[in-house]
């Protein structure tokens, strides 16, 4: 078997690790603060954030492709090269599904972090599998480091960008992302080898390197145009409103707060309840139920973001399900080991106070 030299064109190269990082900036930007919204919201941003960021690997590797220097012609098969591109975003939704669907532990963080570095091993593989009158050779090295190195930078990436959303963890979650899908496919090059081959073996139509150059420049165009609209959307923050302006007209600039309104749903329409007028959030599954002295309301915080967001405004967690505003708080109860906390003649139902939070219950309205 007589192996074909081969070399890479440097700006190409160079172009590709920019393609990664802008996509890797549009889709963690695009996830960021999905908590406020709505459902439909959130399954919007997270396709197009899996699209952005799936679509981001795929021409990455494509350009880095285009920039292959080898001593014979070769084309690529488009069924087997669309499927790669349908492979990474699939796989890259999973885990942003994962993220944003289900309490983000842990665990959780490193699944969905070592989802997204194989779907990056599987769409360079597939992506290669798709050449025409050459052939990929591997070694074990090459496959075995490409795959260690990218499910490690994953689930740093991700960690990094999820551990607190912020423009500095995007930033940095952002270099990793890059680094992890430039890095995998040159790690995975260098340990593959090309040999000629007489025949086209047709699975689907046979696309030359200019036609992907086309494809390639189409996607690239999408996901640079995605990221000047994230980062004039989401990066760039507004500018005050009148109604703002007037009242920093009217008092002097210090550092208070801002006041922390609620995202919450009744009867099909968006609802922002101000955080002084909420008498208890209790835990509804993935979500959360938020009750005001009149009224119930449907959040899409769960209760670990609610408690994060509310206890340093003065809220106090007495159950795992329950935070209480001890403000609305009419009657503190102990019986043995529990306790329940009553609000008056508010038509409301007495929350629970569990064992494990009775003594600081108890010591706070003491």
């Amino acid at each position: 078997m007589e192996f074909l030299d081969f070399g890479h064109n440097n700006w190409l190269v160079a172009t590709s690790f920019v393609v990664a990082l802008v996509a890797g900036a549009t889709g963690l930007s695009l996830t960021r603060d999905l908590s406020e919204k709505s459902l439909p919201q959130r399954r919007l941003a997270i396709a197009l954030a899996a699209v952005a960021l799936g679509g981001g690997i795929w021409s990455m590797h494509f350009v880095a492709m285009l920039g292959l220097k080898l001593p014979i012609l070769f084309y690529y098969d488009a069924a087997i090269t669309l499927a790669s591109a349908l492979i990474a975003i699939l796989m890259v939704a999973l885990a942003l599904v994962l993220l944003h669907f289900t309490d983000r532990s842990r665990g959780i963080i490193v699944a969905a972090g070592a989802i997204v570095g194989a779907g990056i091993l599987a769409m360079h593989y597939v992506g290669m599998a798709g050449m025409q009158l050459c052939e990929p050779v591997y070694t074990l090295q090459g496959v075995l480091g490409s795959s260690g190195l990218a499910i490690a930078l994953c689930i740093l990436a991700i960690g990094v960008a999820y551990n607190e959303r912020s423009n500095r963890t995007i930033v940095i979650g952002t270099l990793c992302f890059g680094v992890a899908v430039f890095s995998v496919h040159f790690l995975a090059m260098a340990g593959t080898n090309f040999v000629a081959l007489e025949n086209i073996r047709e699975f689907g139509p046979v696309i030359s390197n200019e036609v992907m150059a086309v494809g390639v420049i189409l996607s690239s165009f999408v996901i640079f145009g995605a990221f000047l609209w994230v980062g004039t959307t989401y990066l760039v923050p507004p500018p005050p409103t009148e109604m703002e302006k007037d009242g920093m007209d009217d008092v002097p600039s210090l550092d208070r707060p801002a006041p922390i309104r609620i995202p919450c749903e009744r009867d099909g329409g968006k609802v922002f309840v101000a955080a002084p007028d909420v008498v208890f959030v209790r835990a509804d599954g993935h979500y959360t139920q938020v009750y005001t002295l009149t009224d119930k309301y449907f959040c899409v915080w769960p209760i670990t973001e609610a408690v994060k967001r509310l206890e340093p405004t003065g809220f106090l967690r007495v159950h795992r399900s329950y935070i209480v505003n001890p403000n609305k708080v009419a009657r503190f109860e102990r019986t043995k080991d529990k306790g329940q906390c009553t609000f008056g003649e508010a038509d409301l139902p007495p929350v629970p106070v569990s064992r494990s939070n009775l003594k600081a219950t108890q010591t706070a309205f003491g």
